[in-house]
């Protein structure tokens, strides 16, 4: 069984100003194009979802994932 998702407010708001869904959040998780290690025990995943280059970075905990913040980097 998969631990459950949380979303900060931090991710929230990023995610309601760029218009980014949480289905196209889930689709990075599940299946990123790139992972790598960040500060304080962080994971940065990226993954193209057509013309968007989303960045969601979370933190794993033993009872859930954090999704700390959610970014579209545009054409990178």
């Amino acid at each position: 069984m998969q631990k459950p998702i949380r979303f900060d407010r931090h991710a929230k708001r990023r995610m309601e100003w760029r218009k980014i869904s949480g289905e196209e959040v889930f689709s990075v998780i599940n299946g990123p194009d790139k992972s790598e290690q960040s500060i304080k025990g962080r994971i940065n995943l990226h993954k193209r979802i057509g013309q968007r280059y989303l960045k969601v970075t979370y933190k794993e905990f033993s009872d859930e994932i954090l999704i700390i913040s959610v970014v579209d980097k545009g054409g990178v």
